[in-house]
């Protein structure tokens, strides 16, 4: 599919709103949640309306869910019949983590964000180990099962080493759980590098809430139960009574019967991720948030924390500045704040007047 050029997106999209988004406030929240463009507020409120009306035959139709499949598949750069849909990231690590035997080793970052931590840490019979996030390639040893990491953290923005945690995977026999929640819609997406990745789509990439995608390797298949399978799961539609007769070959035997409300948005949401394209977005998305570091620092107004050198994110996080969120809300900008963080984060739908909007807000004094 055709994109947007890189450089004449970043200024096709300086002014927010438009067509697609006409945000109320001066949203930097998108690390917390994506705005909904238009067009997927169109599709879900005309299913809706047919449903009111009781003018489908059921929930809806199934091709916007397969359409949201082929779109994720392009943006996370593997094969269709890889992925698998679903309604939330802790579900898809849940069937991963129960698909292990009782004693394996399963090694995750400090301070990783909970559904990545926890469907592991309630089976008892696990052993769970931590390691700081920069440190994370050098503790995976002999016995490790799973390395299981945000690519871009929740928490501070900040990247994993995905290539040194790779390597160190591989050279032990352990397997791989990425999540790209936090990067997938701005920073690319290579899915097939892993064995397994997880992606909430309402951030980056725009979806509703109730949508995420699973992505699983051909040889990781092969030791993954789908504890969950019902008719959707079936390689042959029609498995509707009984048990499936046939499941799946393909990755959509790990598919959650999912509501068809939000697919009915995610469709039209990743078109238009599409259509712009990742890199353009990437661009814009970093070029704002330079600006908004380059302002912080010179206002003086606190000491960064920067990403990895050779990468630029689109999640600014200031360390110490997390009390400032209630100011800022106050005055109609939304961010977040995070383990002591002020979280921002850029997408296309803002603009360089958002950040200095930011900029003036934090720079007058704190109410109390």
């Amino acid at each position: 599919m055709d994109t947007v050029d890189a450089g004449d997106a970043v200024d096709a999209l300086e002014t927010p709103g438009g067509a697609e988004f006409t945000p109320g406030t001066t949203y930097l929240n998108t690390a917390g949640c994506g705005l909904l463009p238009a067009r997927a507020a169109a599709a879900m409120t005309g299913l809706i309306q047919e449903l009111t009306e009781g003018r489908t035959g059921g929930a809806g139709d199934e091709a916007p869910i397969a359409a949201a499949r082929r779109s994720f598949a392009r943006i996370a750069h593997v094969p269709e019949d890889r992925v698998a849909v679903g309604g939330a990231v802790a579900v898809h690590v849940g069937m991963i983590a129960q698909s292990l035997p009782p004693g394996a080793e399963v090694l995750l970052p400090e301070g990783e964000f909970t559904s990545v931590v926890t469907p592991f840490t309630i089976r008892d019979d696990l052993r769970v180990r931590y390691a700081p996030l920069d440190r994370l390639a050098d503790a995976v040893r002999p016995g490790t099962a799973l390395v299981a990491f945000s690519l871009v953290q929740s928490a501070d923005g900040r990247f994993a080493d995905g290539a040194a945690v790779r390597a160190a995977a591989g050279a032990h026999g352990a397997r791989t759980l990425a999540d790209a929640s936090q990067s997938a819609g701005w920073l690319p997406l290579a899915a097939g590098e892993w064995d397994y990745t997880v992606t909430a789509g309402f951030k980056y990439l725009l979806c509703p809430r109730g949508v995420s995608f699973l992505t699983v390797g051909e040889d990781a298949q092969e030791s993954l139960p789908p504890i969950h399978a019902g008719a959707v799961a079936a390689e042959r539609p029609g498995s509707l009574y009984g048990p499936v007769e046939e499941l799946a070959r393909s990755a959509r035997r790990y598919d959650e019967p999912v509501s068809f409300v939000p697919y009915y948005g995610a469709e039209q949401a990743l078109a238009l991720v599409e259509e712009i394209g990742v890199d353009a977005l990437r661009a814009h998305a970093t070029a704002l948030a330079r600006r908004f570091r380059s302002g912080l620092a010179d206002s003086g107004l606190a000491e960064l924390g920067q990403p990895l050198p050779e990468e630029e994110s689109a999640v600014v996080c200031v360390p110490g500045l997390g009390h400032r969120a209630a100011d800022l809300e106050r005055a109609g900008v939304v961010v977040s704040a995070r383990a002591g963080h002020l979280r921002t984060a850029f997408h296309l739908y803002n603009s360089a007047a958002d950040v200095d909007r930011a900029l003036d807000v934090l720079a007058a004094a704190p109410r109390t």
